[in-house]
């Protein structure tokens, strides 16, 4: 089959994008296996579409200070989790497939632990946090809800958002669910302050969790 390519607009931080469309899942699976596990792309495919994302420093450096403030609320909330990373999210029945930045197993850990997980059977990732640092093709909001998402952040560089799954659709609200503790502003903040100093935010994020669970008042923000 033909199969066209139309790159998107490269912004000045140079993340790139390339956008197939007219896919089958078919194809879809050729490229996903001749791509490989051990690669720096992210593949998103939604119905046809398939977007092949080439994330660099900005998008990288987010990501993995969101999932360290994920460890650190974890940890001091004393909950369980299942990382699932950037695991491939595979839904053939639905015709979609992303690959999120991370993905966790929180409320439904105990359902998942110490196996392999199947998105036939098991149910979705309790969060999933994607970083868009450029624009997208593909509805994210609405991948995910067809997915059954119960929670999905989403951070673009300048704005962080979180998102419950209610009904069939997302409400943006200010604070997550799974950790009401802290607000959308406040994880912007120490994500902000991480840039300039990585260990320094992290300490200070630590103490600032013990701090509002030791006083029980998670309204503070």
């Amino acid at each position: 089959m033909l199969i066209t390519a139309s790159p998107t607009v490269t912004p000045s931080i140079g993340e790139k994008r390339v956008t197939l469309r007219s896919l089958n899942w078919q194809a879809y699976q050729q490229i996903w296996q001749a791509l490989g596990h051990n690669r720096a792309t992210r593949l998103t495919y939604d119905r046809g579409t398939l977007e092949i994302t080439m994330p660099l420093e900005e998008h990288e450096f987010a990501a993995r200070l969101i999932e360290l403030l994920i460890r650190i609320l974890v940890v001091e909330m004393g909950l369980k989790i299942k990382t699932m990373g950037s695991t491939t999210l595979m839904r053939e029945d639905l015709d979609r497939s992303p690959e999120p930045d991370n993905a966790y197993y929180i409320q439904n850990q105990p359902r998942v632990a110490g196996r392999k997980v199947d998105l036939t059977t098991d149910p979705p990732p309790d969060l999933v946090v994607e970083v868009d640092i450029t624009n997208t093709d593909i509805d994210k909001l609405q991948l995910y809800a067809s997915l059954g998402v119960p929670e999905f952040w989403r951070f673009n560089g300048q704005q962080w958002r979180i998102y419950q799954l209610q009904g069939e659709q997302y409400c943006e609200v200010e604070r997550s669910p799974t950790f009401p503790v802290v607000t959308k502003e406040r994880f912007y903040g120490f994500l902000m302050q991480a840039q300039q100093d990585e260990v320094a935010a992290e300490q200070d994020f630590r103490a600032w969790v013990r701090e509002q669970l030791q006083s029980g008042n998670v309204s503070l923000g």
